[in-house]
């Protein structure tokens, strides 16, 4: 395993008093917990260090994707006379990163976020919120990583994953996903996101489900994304509304909001 985590873990007790706390307590915890990485340099691929599938974690440098997954571990983890054991935080990273939370080479990685959403939902932590709360539904067709096989060095030189990952995409594929579009997201956001809430931002990108996450954070009465910027090169708290990015990103169709579950 590759660790750079004590200081992060070492800020985070705040809001971390109890374990038995409601959902909405559960979600307030988890935006307190993604705050503690403002300015965190965003990298890409940083889980790309092994030609062997094993645990990564490193807290210094992080992408959309690997922003969320640390701070929600920090909140799933129990908190013990005010810390966070690192063995605690590494487990609960596994059982958000990988399918059921097993390792078993690089496909068990989910590295669609319909399957990092499922695995959530199935494994009894996450909800799906815009599944109760929207009307408006679109199907997945994923495909983008076995059409681009060149981006990916574990794909790029290995039919047999290749054809492990088209099977997950052909599963992951024509499911009915519920979603706000995103010319009915108000710039106040909606009464049922709640700060803390994770969004998955949709896309038209062909074989592409989702290109970006971040989570809830309303910051004088308009909803905000509290995010891993690439373009910024690190994680902030957008200045503009969330409803205003998207109108602003010809590819980004919409939002998913899934919710840490009490």
């Amino acid at each position: 395993m590759f660790y750079k985590i004590r200081t992060i873990l070492c800020a985070c007790t705040t809001f971390l008093l109890s374990t038995s706390l409601t959902a909405q307590e559960k979600s307030t915890q988890l935006l307190s917990n993604g705050l503690k990485f403002l300015d965190v340099p965003y990298v890409a691929n940083t889980l790309e260090v092994n030609d062997q599938e094993e645990l990564v974690i490193n807290c210094d440098e992080v992408d959309c994707t690997t922003f969320i997954e640390y701070a929600l571990a920090m909140t799933l983890s129990p908190v013990i006379n005010g810390d966070i054991n690192e063995n605690d935080f590494a487990a609960n990273v596994q059982r958000i990163r990988y399918r059921d939370g097993k390792i078993d080479g690089y496909t068990s990685r989910l590295h669609y976020i319909s399957d990092w959403i499922d695995n959530g939902v199935r494994n009894g932590f996450l909800t799906d919120v815009s599944y109760k709360q929207s009307p408006y539904y679109i199907k997945t067709d994923i495909s983008y990583m076995t059409s681009h096989p060149e981006q990916y060095k574990q794909l790029a030189h290995s039919v047999e994953n290749v054809t492990l990952m088209k099977q997950i995409e052909n599963k992951l594929s024509e499911k009915e996903v519920r979603y706000i579009p995103k010319d009915k997201l108000p710039m106040n956001g909606l009464p049922w996101i709640q700060n803390g809430d994770i969004i998955a931002i949709t896309t038209n990108i062909p074989g592409l489900d989702v290109c970006h996450m971040g989570i809830a954070f309303y910051v004088q009465g308009k909803l905000c994304l509290l995010h891993a910027s690439s373009s910024a090169k690190k994680v902030l708290v957008s200045r503009i509304a969330l409803a205003q990015m998207l109108k602003m990103t010809n590819s980004w169709t919409g939002i998913r909001v899934i919710r840490i579950k009490h």
